[in-house]
């Protein structure tokens, strides 16, 4: 398997550096050479070059079902093949290629209030037949070596895209305005569509009650102390963490924040292939739907 992708990489790259750097000896590649390769060892040793740069593409996030529907789409040639995911589970292996793993997080909203609050109307529905029929939203925190800096979301349901954020040093009611502003900004949810969310004082206050009312959004809260109630949102914040926050340190609140906004409008939302979405993007998602909405009128 090493020859072989010394084979292949040799073109771009010395094959002494390659020998070095997989700890195999010149004269080893160049026995096996003559030997020949196997169209099947070229192959893998092409497929994992292919491997190699959608891991890199995906900022080595993605383990094995996403780079194999990455490759399934075209990969980075454009060429669609049957490969199966096993193999590339193999192949991934071979070249140390492994996306890390979640990790927990405590949650940051606080719940110990007098507020009203309200039903769990959504009740884990965590499907939506349109974009802009249930939206959850919640707050998360990152450290910088300026201090917290807390960030607030609202995602929709539909296709899982965070259609509102926002990030500020203090985790206020305005913080969560902030995101809901930004996704009233440019998306249009009808009258008696859900805002769910936990029951923090952020989402029980009167100011963000009275700005999901003027929207014609419906209020629906998490039980108490049940994070399963708004899993999306957890989800959510679960990914950005492993394949953000837990990789970088930050010295200010600002250069966090741009980090965020990157990694939100520049990679997940266009980019990140999302399970639920049978492995397609948000946008993507999105935009595959209003093509079969205009194709059935």
């Amino acid at each position: 398997m090493k020859f072989a992708w010394i084979h292949a990489e040799k073109a771009w790259q010395p094959v002494t550096a390659l020998c070095k750097a997989l700890q195999v000896s010149p004269s080893g590649y160049y026995a096996w050479r003559g030997r020949g390769p196997s169209n099947r060892q070229l192959e893998d040793a092409r497929l994992s070059v292919e491997i190699a740069a959608v891991f890199k593409k995906s900022r080595g996030t993605y383990g094995s079902p996403r780079i194999h529907a990455e490759l399934r789409e075209g990969g980075v040639d454009g060429q669609t093949r049957r490969i199966g995911r096993k193999r590339v589970e193999r192949l991934m292996k071979a070249s140390s290629l492994t996306a890390r793993l979640p990790k927990r997080f405590r949650r940051t909203t606080d719940s110990s209030h007098n507020l009203p609050v309200a039903e769990n109307t959504l009740d884990r529905s965590f499907t939506a037949e349109f974009p802009d029929r249930a939206w959850v939203s919640d707050i998360s925190y990152v450290w910088t070596a300026e201090g917290w800096l807390y960030l607030a979301v609202v995602i929709d349901v539909f296709s899982r895209r965070v259609v509102g954020w926002a990030a500020d040093g203090h985790m206020r009611t305005g913080l969560a305005l902030d995101a809901l502003a930004r996704a009233l900004g440019h998306r249009q949810p009808g009258d008696g569509s859900l805002h769910h969310s936990d029951r923090g004082s952020q989402y029980a206050a009167r100011d963000y009650q009275k700005a999901l009312e003027q929207a014609g959004l419906t209020c629906s809260m998490s039980r108490k102390g049940n994070c399963w109630d708004n899993a999306v949102a957890e989800s959510f914040f679960g990914t950005l963490k492993n394949e953000l926050i837990h990789r970088h340190r930050w010295m200010s609140r600002a250069e966090a924040r741009w980090a965020i906004g990157d990694y939100i409008d520049g990679w997940y939302n266009p980019h990140r292939k999302h399970s639920q979405n049978g492995y397609l993007s948000p946008v993507d998602f999105e935009r595959r739907h209003r093509q079969e909405a205009w194709s059935a009128a």
